[in-house]
């Protein structure tokens, strides 16, 4: 068994005890994703990276809300919180 495998019964068997957890954690590393992008000097991919991190959080949130499939869902949340960490280390390597 994989470590998704793994990571995806565990999710679907404490469903419940994830949704809070999960929902704190990636809005926790969205707004430090949109501080990052907020403090870039360059206003043109301003509005870009930020819709973007909007989006992807926004769509975690609706697929919880709307309680569609479990595997969407933690899908979703791997996606979401590996968007959020490429903008977070992209734009420190643009300050630095």
């Amino acid at each position: 068994m994989t470590l998704y495998n793994k990571g995806l019964a565990d999710f679907r068997e404490h469903l419940t005890l994830y949704v809070p957890l999960s929902i704190i954690f990636q809005s926790c590393i969205g707004s430090i994703a949109a501080m990052f992008i907020l403090k870039n000097s360059n206003p043109t991919f301003h509005f870009l990276d930020l819709t973007l991190v909007v989006i992807f959080a926004m769509a975690y949130n609706g697929s919880l809300y709307a309680q569609m499939k479990p595997k969407l869902i933690f899908n979703l949340f791997i996606a979401t919180v590996l968007i959020h960490v490429t903008f977070i280390i992209i734009n420190l390597l643009r300050l630095a």
